[in-house]
């Protein structure tokens, strides 16, 4: 079982390892955004592989430790909660590169308008990446469940960007290419927050054994 424990830990690590690289993804998608450094986008992009690489390794050394170790209860929901943590970190390095894809584009053109609700929804997301990582690390569902609540304040702003962007193609006609562009950043931000909330999820099955995601009205209201 010490072989075992010590592969579990390897597993956790490795599953940690993607997840600081998806961090850095979203850091410096931003960064070519905002300072519409082309270079680090393009760098991001080339990266993109070996975050599929590992996603891949995670992926088959979890069937692996399945298939050979037999886990009981506990270790199989540490094993197949980690194989649902990595796809949606490998989804998060994608939304990362689309950003970038973007940042490219847009560093081609003149800027529409000060970046500050992007950052701002960046930040919280990738705030969200790390706390759900380091709940699952730490087994702490309160940790967990406090990443599920920064979910609404990021779609708030990407309400709010939207409609922002909305007024300028109105107003200015010769905006909407930029402003359509800089509506798909928000949205690719929004959804990088819906799969830290997908792992936050996922790590409050693994500690209370409780499937909470798809639930029309959560547990804490309905205690209220």
């Amino acid at each position: 079982m010490a072989i075992f424990d010590e592969e579990l830990r390897a597993l956790i690590e490795k599953v940690l390892k993607l997840g600081s690289m998806v961090e850095q993804a979203i850091n410096d998608s931003i960064k070519s955004l905002v300072g519409r450094d082309s270079a680090i986008a393009m760098n991001t992009i080339d990266d993109d592989h070996v975050v599929n690489m590992i996603d891949v390794e995670i992926d088959e050394e979890c069937i692996r430790l399945i298939a050979l170790r037999q886990p009981r209860a506990r270790d199989l929901r540490l094993i197949t909660t980690a194989m649902k943590i990595t796809t949606d970190l490998e989804r998060i390095g994608d939304l990362a590169v689309d950003v970038c894809e973007r940042a490219l584009e847009l560093n081609e053109e003149p800027q529409l308008k000060p970046y500050i609700d992007i950052p701002r929804m960046a930040e919280i997301a990738q705030k969200m990446v790390k706390d759900a990582l380091d709940a699952f690390v730490k087994k702490d569902s309160v940790l967990a469940r406090d990443v599920l609540t920064r979910d609404d304040l990021v779609d708030h702003l990407n309400y709010q960007v939207f409609n922002e962007l909305l007024l300028f193609m109105i107003q200015d006609p010769k905006t909407i290419s930029r402003a359509v562009k800089i509506t798909y950043i928000s949205k690719y931000l929004e959804r990088i927050a819906d799969h830290a909330t997908n792992i936050a999820e996922m790590v409050v099955y693994l500690v209370e054994g409780k499937i909470i995601r798809h639930m029309a009205v959560p547990e804490e209201k309905k205690k209220e």
